[in-house]
């Protein structure tokens, strides 16, 4: 099994390159998705978080929502290592079981957001990471997911700098071009990690 560390920052694309690394047959484990699915209604990650942040942290339909505990935590250093010091542990338990689930002789790509932040790189054989311009990220973000400004700003201002994340990586995916470019270089970073699985 070859472990793959996938990150990048906020607005840079990784989705893209993980959707296409499972369709060449990579084991995609997302954090982000494990991160919902930890804090969904009626978990312990919930009441933890409702515990920790209050019940108006909740939509009327009981679900987390997710965009005003973003409002409250990436603008607050403080807040932000609370809710991680929460969902952290519950990801890493699941991610432990999709692991143990992958088989002996797969590429297991762990797409995780704050791999830099949280000094993860160790964890993994080879560390991706897919990086674009921070204008382009802003724009990305503005105009694909809505987000204003300032809150796009705030949200790439509590992750990683594109050098910090660059310091850990094996392999750099240039996501400031076209998709076909995009293509181009997950097809070569597939190649390589085949040769080393």
């Amino acid at each position: 099994m070859l472990k793959v560390g996938l990150t990048g920052g906020i607005g840079s694309g990784k989705s893209e390159v993980s959707a296409r690394l499972r369709e060449r047959g990579a084991v995609v484990i997302d954090a982000d998705k494990i991160a919902r699915e930890v804090v969904a209604p009626g978990t312990p990650g919930l009441a933890a978080v409702v515990a920790e942040f209050g019940e108006d942290v909740l939509l009327p339909d009981g679900a987390l929502d997710r965009a005003k505990v973003g409002r409250i935590v990436f603008s607050d250093p403080e807040r932000l290592a609370a809710l991680n010091g929460i969902v952290h542990p519950l990801v890493g338990e699941r991610t432990k079981e999709l692991m143990d689930a992958a088989p002996a002789d797969a590429v297991v790509v762990y797409d995780v957001p704050l791999l830099a932040e949280n000094g993860l790189a160790e964890m993994y054989d080879e560390v991706v990471v897919v990086d674009a311009p921070e204008e382009v990220q802003l724009d990305r973000l503005v105009a694909r997911r809505g987000m204003t400004e300032d809150d796009a700003r705030a949200r790439m201002a509590s992750q990683a700098s594109r050098a910090e994340r660059r310091a850990v990586a094996t392999h750099v995916i240039d996501n400031s071009g076209t998709l076909d470019d995009l293509k181009s270089q997950v097809d070569a970073l597939w190649e390589s990690l085949t040769v080393r699985r």
